[in-house]
């Protein structure tokens, strides 16, 4: 069967603007590709500076990118004039700019980008291509995104990572709402997790996060595609801890219905969203019957765990 072919439809930005630039594109698909340089200097100076990539290091860090990938055959033209007019509605002085990637070339370009990192103060997200040596406690997630992203390296997942490392418990039941490559259900599972649930509505985030489960050894890790929690039976989830890294809207419009799948004595862990936008979600989560019990912070992203009232 041959590869598909996709459409990469890239905005550059200013980098001041990128978190804009991805409200706007979120619209389209969360399954975005930010090229951020900004905060590289600030890398530099922690742990992370001998892993960055020398390309990195030489990147304008005044401006931004951001990309989402179309299939050839879900007319890619379309997004991007929605994307033109969306941009221009808004006064955003942006770029757009479009290529053809195939499936197999664009899956093995994100290689040279990704290295070990630390999440929280034992999860270690480690490619499968790169060496790792394990230290003491260390709990190390072995991936291999393919195109499903979800890679360990943004903050968002970063955030939701290491608060799961404070909220999961021996033998608890955990779901992963939006999972896209299974990383968050893989560290649950790695935390000690009895047993995770792991859902998406795209099948080909399913497919890899079922590649990486099986990489990991996790057997307690069921992967479905659902349409996040609405086609789950509430009857037999019964969940101690959820995980729900999308973006503010969807949290917003899951919040009435998430704590259906929950017990009283669960916590709910949210990212995904723009600091800026942080206070609207905690409010429709508080409106649902949650509060909140921990809040993370990260260069403009937020995460929070929450408890039922």
């Amino acid at each position: 069967m041959e590869n598909t072919n996709w459409i990469q439809i890239k905005v550059a930005c200013a980098s001041r603007d990128v978190e804009d630039v991805c409200a706007v594109m979120c619209m389209i698909n969360n399954g975005l590709m930010i090229e951020d340089y900004s905060d590289v200097d600030g890398v530099l100076d922690g742990v992370y500076g001998d892993l960055i990539d020398e390309a990195l290091l030489n990147a304008d860090r005044t401006r931004s990118a951001v990309s989402i990938f179309v299939p050839e055959s879900a007319s890619p033209a379309e997004t991007e004039l929605l994307l033109k007019e969306r941009f221009t509605t808004l006064g955003m002085d942006v770029e757009l700019s479009h290529s053809s990637v195939c499936e197999e070339d664009w899956a093995e370009s994100w290689k040279k980008y990704f290295k070990p990192i630390r999440t929280g103060n034992r999860i270690v997200i480690v490619p499968v291509w790169e060496k790792f040596e394990a230290k003491e406690n260390d709990v190390p997630v072995l991936m291999d995104p393919g195109m499903a992203f979800g890679t360990g390296t943004h903050e968002t997942t970063r955030l939701c990572a290491a608060l799961l490392e404070n909220y999961v418990t021996e033998d608890c039941r955990m779901i992963d709402v939006g999972c896209g490559s299974g990383i968050l259900a893989i560290c649950a599972s790695k935390l000690g997790a009895g047993y995770c649930y792991a859902c998406d509505i795209d099948p080909y985030a399913i497919k890899v996060a079922k590649e990486n489960v099986q990489l990991n050894s996790c057997v307690n890790i069921t992967c479905e595609v659902s349409d996040l929690v609405r086609e789950v039976d509430p009857e037999s989830a019964n969940f101690d801890v959820a995980a729900v890294n999308i973006v503010a809207d969807v949290i917003i419009r899951l919040a009435p219905d998430i704590g259906r799948f929950l017990k009283d004595t669960a916590t709910l862990i949210v990212s995904g969203i723009i600091v800026e936008r942080a206070e609207e979600t905690l409010s429709a989560l508080r409106e649902a019957g949650f509060v909140p019990v921990e809040e993370k912070r990260e260069n403009g992203w937020f995460a929070a765990a929450l408890k039922k009232a």
